[in-house]
C-alpha cells in the first residue's frame, strides 16, 4: 500500500523568510481488528504490515501463542455503507479450539496506561495471561558496549522517518547485535505488534534470545509485549515508566532505559548484562 507517507501543503518560516512548499508526512489512520467476525479494537497506526499488527496485538491479549493458532487474516470487502474496502479494516480468524476472549463494550483492556486498573490489577493480569516464562537456557550475556550501538544500527534503518521524522520505531536484535527485523508506526505499541506478529506468522515465537530495542519510552505497555512474545531484554532510549520496571523485575525481563551511546541505565534483570565489562563506581 502507497499510503506510509502523505504529502501536504506547508508555510516555512526560516530566519524570517516565509516560502510554501509541499512537506512529507507519515500516514495515520484508523485499523478495526476483528476477531472471527467481531470487532475487537481500533488502533491508530501508518498503514502497512497490517496482517503482522492485527497478529501481534492478539500475542499481546494471549489470544495466539504460535503460528498453529492462526488460521489467517483477510481485508473485510465492503468495510463502508457504499460497499469499498477502505484496507482499514481486518478480520484475524483462528484455528477451531483457540479460546477466545469475552467480546464485550466492556473489555477489561489492560494494554494502555489510561484503562483505570490499579498496578496490582496490570500486573496480575499479565502473569495469568503469559504462555512462556523469560526463560533464556543458556542465559544470555549482553555487553554493554553492544548495547550501546543498537541505537546507531536501529536509526541507520528507519527509511520513512528520515522522510518524515514522525515515526516509532522497534527493532529485534539477536544476542550477537545482528538486526533481525525492524518495524516503523506513528504508534510505538504498533511498531512492537508489528514485529512479534511477523515472528509468530513465521513460526518464531517465543523470541526467547533476542533484544528489543524501540525508540521512545518504554511504557508497561511495551514490557507487557515483551513478556508475551518471551523477550528477555528491553532496551528503550528513553526512560521506563514505574509500573514497567515492576513488570521487568517480577517477570524476570531484563529493562535498559536512557540508552544513549556508552550510558544507560539497568533497572531490572541486570544478571544478563556483563557488567564486568563495564567501569563501576558506587
Amino acid at each position: 500500500m502507497g499510503r506510509v507517507t502523505e504529502r501536504r501543503k506547508v508555510i516555512r518560516i526560516r530566519d524570517g523568510a516565509v516560502s510554501s512548499r509541499a512537506d512529507t508526512l507519515v500516514a495515520e489512520e484508523p485499523l478495526e481488528i476483528r476477531l472471527n467476525g467481531k470487532p475487537l479494537a481500533i488502533t491508530m497506526r501508518t498503514p502497512g504490515d497490517d496482517f503482522a499488527l492485527a497478529a501481534g496485538f492478539l500475542v499481546s491479549e494471549g489470544v495466539l501463542a504460535g503460528q498453529a493458532d492462526l488460521q489467517n487474516i483477510v481485508y473485510c470487502a465492503g468495510a463502508t455503507a457504499d460497499g469499498s474496502n477502505t484496507y482499514n479494516v481486518v478480520d484475524v480468524r483462528t484455528a477451531p479450539g483457540v479460546a477466545l476472549p469475552d467480546i464485550t463494550l466492556e473489555r477489561n483492556v489492560y494494554t494502555t496506561s489510561s484503562c483505570g486498573l490499579c498496578g496490582k490489577a496490570s500486573l496480575d493480569a499479565v502473569r495469568t495471561t503469559a504462555r512462556w516464562p523469560i526463560a533464556d537456557t543458556p542465559p544470555l550475556r549482553i555487553r554493554p558496549g553492544l548495547l550501546a550501538a543498537l541505537p546507531d544500527r536501529l536509526r541507520a534503518a528507519q527509511r520513512v522517518f528520515d522522510r518524515t521524522g514522525g515515526l516509532h520505531a522497534a527493532a529485534l536484535f539477536d544476542e550477537h547485535g545482528d538486526l533481525l527485523d525492524i518495524r516503523e508506526d506513528v504508534g510505538r505499541h504498533n511498531a512492537v505488534d508489528k514485529l512479534v506478529g511477523r515472528a509468530l506468522r513465521d513460526g518464531r515465537l517465543p523470541l526467547s534470545r533476542t533484544i528489543l530495542l524501540v525508540s521512545g519510552r518504554a511504557s508497561f505497555e511495551l514490557a507487557q509485549k515483551a513478556v508475551m512474545a518471551g523477550i528477555p531484554v528491553l532496551a528503550a532510549v528513553s526512560a521506563p515508566s514505574s509500573l514497567a520496571v515492576d513488570l521487568a523485575a517480577e517477570t524476570g525481563l531484563t529493562l535498559v532505559g536512557f540508552l544513549r551511546g556508552p550510558n544507560m541505565n539497568v533497572y531490572a534483570g541486570e544478571d544478563r548484562i556483563a557488567l564486568g565489562a563495564a567501569t563501576t563506581h558506587p
